[in-house]
């Protein structure tokens, strides 16, 4: 098995989480803001170059958002630790995570086949997600930012929200919701 550019570019996203929560702890935010653009630019890139070049493969289909949500579960961790997002809205993205991955269990554990493909509304809500941690580690170079970001935590717990419910209702189509017989 051969690894692809674009399961290469998803690898370093990965490694550089570490490096972003460093340049946060240590209260080097514009470091850190670097690193966050670089990993966000990153996950454009390995999904172009996975479609343009067809390299896609299984494990990308796995590694891609597994490298989003260590990403941005990280960040909204570390960021709501450092007051900059409220506690409120972290809590609603790492639910939804988890509720994510509990379900792909569920399917599992059932013996479901199914497709890892993120839906329309998963994708903005991954977009929003990446904005809303692009926008608060911004505030101090864009004051139009600090005007913002309180209507973006909104518009991201809406989203993160609508698109968990969406995933239980695609989830409780694939399985069935009639009761279970002995």
């Amino acid at each position: 098995m051969k690894m692809t550019i674009p399961n290469l570019i998803t690898s370093i996203r990965i490694i550089l989480v570490p490096i972003f929560v460093i340049y946060l702890i240590n209260d080097k935010i514009l470091d850190a803001l670097v690193v966050f653009v670089v990993a966000g630019l990153s996950d454009a890139a390995d999904g172009f170059i996975a479609r343009v070049f067809d390299q896609k493969s299984k494990l990308g289909t796995y590694l891609d958002p597994l490298a989003d949500k260590i990403l941005l579960v990280t960040a909204f961790v570390v960021l709501a630790v450092m007051d900059l997002i409220p506690p409120w809205l972290t809590v609603v993205v790492i639910s939804r995570d988890v509720l994510i991955l509990l379900g792909v269990l569920i399917l599992f554990l059932n013996g479901t086949d199914f497709t890892v493909r993120p839906s329309f509304l998963s994708k903005m809500t991954t977009c929003i997600q990446l904005g809303t941690v692009f926008v608060v580690l911004s505030k101090g170079y864009f004051h139009f930012f600090s005007q913002i970001s309180g209507y973006l935590f909104w518009i991201a717990g809406l989203l993160t929200i609508s698109s968990g419910l969406h995933y239980m209702r695609h989830w409780f189509r694939m399985m069935g919701e009639g009761p279970m017989s002995d």
